[in-house]
């Protein structure tokens, strides 16, 4: 008489991809969390290495479920450029222009300023594979559109260039990157300051969201960076 064997248990599996054995997607999942908050705080420039053993699994259990950086940028990010895209189209929806205009800008520099490497993947445009490269391409279009209807309705100066945006969003990235442990939400003060300068049709100066830091706040800032 033939030894029955046991049945094979079930195993999870990914679209597109061959299924993992569950302990090998807990991994998986290990691993992404793990980039996901050193990628925040640290940027893109920490290695599978440090992800590995930030999850506390082994190296090669890094590079069995990732081949390499990119990969792993891609499956971290994909889902939060989506939330940025769907930003940017939500406000093109907006009544009024500027509104619209100042929702998105407001809405996409919290996000930078919570995620250094969120803000790296989209403005440096150098991390990531195909996919990355894509959500970039369909972002662009709907933050220039967002200006355009802006300057149209004559609320944003005529002489803003859809190129101005990155540059600003980084000038708040490096407040952040400063003042995080002492103020995280300063870079708003910031903000604030530029959509003044952004106005064509200011007749007042427009109360700042954030105080500015005191004298002791500033050493600490100062002193936390170098």
């Amino acid at each position: 008489m033939s030894r029955r064997t046991a049945p094979t248990p079930p195993v999870e599996s990914t679209p597109g991809t061959r299924p993992l054995r569950a302990d090998a997607e807990r991994n998986r999942q290990r691993l992404i969390a793990a980039a996901q908050e050193l990628f925040a705080h640290r940027g893109l420039e920490v290695t599978l290495d440090d992800i590995a053993h930030h999850a506390g699994v082994g190296v090669g259990t890094a590079y069995r479920r990732f081949a390499n950086r990119e990969a792993l940028v891609e499956a971290v990010f994909e889902d939060q450029a989506q939330r940025l895209i769907a930003h940017a189209e939500q406000a093109l929806t907006h009544a009024d222009p500027w509104d619209g205009f100042t929702q998105f800008f407001q809405e996409s520099a919290r996000h930078f300023a919570a995620n250094r490497g969120l803000r790296e993947v989209i403005l440096h445009g150098t991390h990531g594979r195909a996919r990355m490269a894509a959500l970039r391409e369909r972002l662009t279009p709907a933050a220039s559109a967002l200006l355009s209807r802006a300057q149209e309705d004559g609320r944003l100066r005529d002489d803003i260039e859809a190129t101005d945006f990155p540059l600003l969003q980084l000038m708040l990235g490096v407040i952040t990157e400063h003042s995080r442990e002492v103020a995280p939400e300063l870079w708003q003060r910031y903000f604030g300051l530029i959509l003044d300068g952004l106005r064509a049709d200011r007749t007042a100066p427009t109360p700042l969201p954030h105080r500015a830091l005191d004298q002791d706040e500033f050493d600490q800032t100062m002193t936390r960076h170098h």
